[in-house]
């Protein structure tokens, strides 16, 4: 069963730790996934997050810190000594053990390196650090088992056991040549079917994507969602193997691309979460804030310009928000598609031009529907002229918007700016600008 905090539970945990009690800690959460613990971490103060991190055994504890979110890890982890962070880091995989140091002073991350127990994985970690954090080198791991392809079956075997305990996934078996260069892969099906005395060279494949090690990850994770690979080795420029990246890390990196996308999309110009100070959360959402006001201003100062001919006809005055609406949500709409296509590399076979006429189809389509549905329902309430003037103007919006919500995100794209940009708080003040143009310029030419 999924674990459940409850406030009775983390009630027990709060006067176990008051009281002393380790080996009832150990008892109720000791077991637990990782995530959970750290569900329970959350609800703790620092003080009685370290008690808990302590009594609990080492492993444990690496697998918490892996999971804990970045930010309150940096900070938490100030509270531990260079040589406690060093048990936990030899627990852990050699890309999640760079990502922890990475987040730590340079004199605790060198202090933390000379005291980890195995040398190679000091090693491994020293690599990793040259790499930036969001490329593929930074995210690899350098546990991988790789045969060379003059071994035999067997060989590859006894290389797999050999290196279980470093190893805790395995994918396949990378093939490599006598100077480290990547060649192919063997599948763990075909290793245990074939017979022990089959060569390498016989049995691996050849056909093998992999990513070169400053490619970035948003690139790494698009690739490994396209192909649905669960691992994807990471080569240098000369084609040798340097290591693999496991769909746990891909994963990680569309999450976080995707709340990045999400807050940008509703308005935030930084990633926040509702544990962040308020200047945190005031500085991320007060600048689109202020954008959006000046676009209202700049909204009210071009109706400001129609004054006469709100005076002349008022009746004009009651569609306004249903115009600027129509125009916010259809833009939105567009853009969204069109963000999730870029994201995703897909519906772009044919080209932009393609995407754009679907576009412009979808949005006659729409507004159309929309004018005439607007248009009879205006007839029972106003003059014939006006409703005239409503329908017309929503189906102008409608194709309007529809074209700007498609377009911008495309630009920015090429400008190498985030689509996401172009949702949101954007997208429906530039639209909100656009409709009110529309209407009272087709007002003015059918009304006089």
């Amino acid at each position: 069963m999924p674990f459940e905090l409850t406030k009775s539970f983390l009630a027990d945990i709060e006067e176990a730790i008051e009281n002393g009690q380790p080996e009832l800690i150990r008892d109720e959460i000791g077991e637990l996934h990782s995530v959970d613990i750290n569900s329970i971490l959350y609800e703790l103060n620092t003080e009685q997050s370290k008690y808990v991190i302590d009594v609990l055994d080492v492993a444990v504890s690496a697998e918490i810190f892996k999971e804990l979110d970045e930010d309150i890890r940096a900070k938490f982890l100030r509270e531990f000594t260079a040589a406690e962070i060093a048990s936990f880091v030899d627990e852990m995989d050699s890309d999640d053990a760079a990502d922890i140091l990475n987040e730590q002073r340079p004199n605790v991350r060198e202090e933390v390196i000379r005291l980890l127990k195995d040398e190679e994985k000091a090693a491994y970690i020293l690599d990793l650090l040259r790499y930036e954090e969001d490329s593929a080198g930074g995210l690899m791991a350098k546990e991988f088992i790789k045969a060379n392809i003059n071994w035999t079956a067997n060989q590859c075997i006894d290389e797999i056991r050999k290196q279980a305990e470093t190893v805790r996934k395995v994918f396949s078996v990378y093939v490599v040549d006598d100077r480290d260069r990547l060649l192919g892969r063997i599948s763990l099906k075909e290793l245990i079917l074939c017979a022990g005395s089959s060569r390498v060279a016989d049995i691996y494949d050849s056909e093998l994507i992999s990513v070169d090690a400053f490619q970035s990850d948003e690139e790494v994770a698009r690739i490994m969602s396209k192909y649905d690979l669960v691992a994807v080795p990471v080569i240098n420029v000369q084609g040798k193997l340097l290591g693999r990246i496991t769909i746990d890390d891909a994963v990680d990196v569309m999450n976080e691309q995707a709340e990045i996308e999400r807050q940008l999309m509703s308005g935030h110009s930084e990633p926040v979460e509702s544990r962040d100070t308020i200047w945190t959360l005031t500085r991320a959402r007060l600048p689109w804030l202020i954008i959006g006001m000046a676009g209202g201003l700049f909204a009210a100062t071009l109706i400001g310009f129609y004054e006469g001919q709100l005076i002349a006809v008022p009746a004009m005055a009651f569609f306004i928000p249903l115009i600027t609406a129509t125009g916010g949500n259809v833009g939105i709409q567009s853009s969204s598609i069109i963000v999730q296509s870029l994201a995703s590399d897909s519906n772009f076979d044919r080209g932009i031009y393609h995407q754009l006429v679907k576009s412009i189809l979808g949005a006659l389509i729409n507004g159309l529907a929309i004018s005439v549905l607007v248009f009879g329902f205006n007839l029972m309430f106003t003059e014939m002229a006006i409703a005239l003037v409503v329908a017309i103007s929503l189906f102008g919006v409608v194709l309007l918007s529809s074209l700007v919500g498609t377009l911008t995100p495309l630009l920015l794209h090429r400008f190498n700016v985030n689509p996401a940009l172009a949702s949101g708080p954007f997208i429906t003040t530039l639209n909100d600008l656009l409709g009110i143009a529309v209407y009272f310029g087709i007002a003015r030419i059918l009304l006089g």
